[in-house]
């Protein structure tokens, strides 16, 4: 199990993204936008790094659902691996099974 301060400030983090993004992405569509005057575009970049760094999509950080271990996390089921070995041993993942030979 992964420490709780470090899950709780991903999903802070989650909250800024979700709480900036229209903003951001506005600010982000005029700075790079080549038929508007160069100050309107500087002034755009200014605004766009006064925002909170945590804001920025990218920040966030892909953890297990189960257990937040940050690392071998298999996006299309939210979990890690060893997570996911677990459940599959203990028979929750429907036709999922350990291999053996």
């Amino acid at each position: 199990m992964a420490k709780k301060s470090a899950i709780n400030r991903n999903d802070r983090r989650k909250a800024l993204v979700k709480k900036f993004s229209a903003k951001r992405a506005r600010l982000k569509a005029v700075a790079n936008d080549e038929n508007l005057p160069l100050e309107d575009r500087f002034a755009a970049r200014l605004k766009l790094a006064e925002l909170p760094r945590n804001s920025a999509e990218n920040r966030v950080r892909n953890r297990c659902e189960v257990t937040g271990r940050p690392r071998a996390f298999y996006r299309k089921l939210r979990m890690s691996r060893i997570a996911l070995r677990d459940l599959a041993s203990s028979g929750m993942i429907p036709g999922m099974t350990k291999a053996s030979w």
